[in-house]
């Protein structure tokens, strides 16, 4: 399964756009978002594409209307912390790593944002990928695989 992972898009329709119009393209499974949506407009384009949405929030994330919108249409949704399966990989979705590290035990691999820049390294034997921001002076997102448990990285 290819799951196209997302983080801090601060409402970047236009960048939304883009990475969702490729997602449709190579048949995303899932789509998995890292928190800083900014606003609802952000949530409601990328629920636009008919994709399952698995996330978190984001510090940025400030408007309730968010949280609700997410808790009634996400496949799956944690305010804080995701652990969910797919593509028989256990993953976790977190904003923020810091000071959460014991989060990831018993993980295949964990995706988390709010660093804005794309990483990709190993730690306790957990894969820890940060796609990126969307909403950046060098915007990215990853798409990772869950049969190859391989990430690649596309700039806009």
């Amino acid at each position: 399964m290819k799951i196209v992972v997302i983080g801090d898009s601060h409402g970047n329709i236009a960048n939304i756009k883009l990475v969702m119009g490729f997602a449709k393209k190579i048949k995303a499974g899932a789509i998995i978002h890292c928190g800083d949506w900014d606003n609802l407009r952000s949530v409601k384009e990328i629920y636009s594409y008919k994709i399952p949405v698995y996330g978190v929030l984001g510090n940025a994330d400030i408007d309730e209307q968010i949280t609700k919108n997410l808790k009634l249409k996400a496949k799956k949704f944690d305010e804080n912390f995701l652990n969910i399966k797919l593509g028989g990989k256990k993953i976790g979705i977190i904003h923020s790593i810091i000071n959460r590290k014991s989060s990831i035990l018993n993980l295949d691999v964990l995706f988390c944002g709010h660093r804005h820049f794309k990483s990709e390294r190993i730690i306790d034997g957990v894969k820890i990928i940060s796609p990126g921001a969307l909403h950046s002076v060098k915007p990215s997102f990853a798409v990772y695989d869950t049969g190859t448990n391989g990430v690649e990285f596309f700039d806009l």
